[in-house]
């Protein structure tokens, strides 16, 4: 922590290490773009994004961040070359024979948030099984949304919810905000207070539609494989200088 604090000596990066984002998002963008500069195939930009992922995890629990959701492969990324769909599932399983691993063993507790069904069996055991390994370890709260889309994880909660209304175990008069925030896949959770996009893209791309209502958001130019611990604390002492009012003056 010390020497992440030390990283920025310039006024405009001063970070209040006692003020810090409880939630951040991330939006890891910028794979493909970043592989296509250097002439490498979108599976080289894919598995370089994936090395700074563990970076950032890393830095962000160091410096005292409680959760961080990262958007890892969405509901609509299946719509893109099989061939690099395919590279994707490889990396992520290889992710969770190792490099999960490591995470874990830095005291990280990690939950998956997605539709887990498209997945094969072997897959979500291997998914259930880092949960299992993780979920009591302390540190850092790293949810992983695979196949995850905003919008069908409202449809999902609005389902259940309607099931149960179906059943008797509410009426409609019982549900409130606070009723589909406890049936969605971040239950229990606080909302995100800052959600971070590089690649130059200003759009939220379907994540965290109902969590991040009143989300600060940052965006950068750099493309995620380039992003590093500098962006990181740049975003948060940007965060820091914003006056939140929750719609209130």
């Amino acid at each position: 922590m010390i020497m992440l604090k030390n990283l920025f000596k310039k006024p405009e990066h001063k970070v209040d290490f006692e003020n810090l984002p409880q939630h951040i998002g991330i939006i890891m963008d910028g794979n493909g773009r970043w592989a296509k500069k250097r002439g490498l195939p979108r599976s080289s930009g894919h598995a370089a994004g994936a090395k700074t992922f563990e970076r950032i995890v890393e830095d962000a629990g160091n410096i005292g961040i409680k959760i961080v959701t990262v958007y890892a492969f969405s509901t609509e990324n299946w719509s893109r070359p099989k061939e690099e769909v395919n590279a994707l599932m490889a990396l992520l399983e290889d992710y969770l024979d190792h490099g999960l691993e490591r995470l874990s063993n830095r005291d990280v507790k990690i939950h998956f948030i997605g539709d887990m069904s498209a997945f094969s069996d072997e897959f979500q055991k291997k998914l259930c099984h880092m949960e299992k390994t993780t979920y009591n370890n302390s540190g850092l709260l790293l949810n992983v949304a695979l196949n995850y889309g905003g919008r069908n994880e409202i449809t999902n909660a609005v389902r259940i919810i309607a099931e149960k209304v179906k059943d008797g175990e509410l009426s409609c008069s019982d549900i409130t905000e606070e009723t589909i925030s406890e049936h969605l896949y971040t239950s229990g959770q606080a909302d995100p207070d800052l959600i971070i996009r590089p690649s130059g893209e200003y759009r939220l791309s379907n994540f965290l539609l109902w969590q991040s209502a009143y989300s600060e958001f940052w965006y950068s130019n750099c493309l995620w494989p380039d992003f590093t611990k500098e962006d990181l604390l740049k975003s948060i002492s940007d965060f820091q200088k914003r006056n939140r009012r929750f719609g209130g003056v």
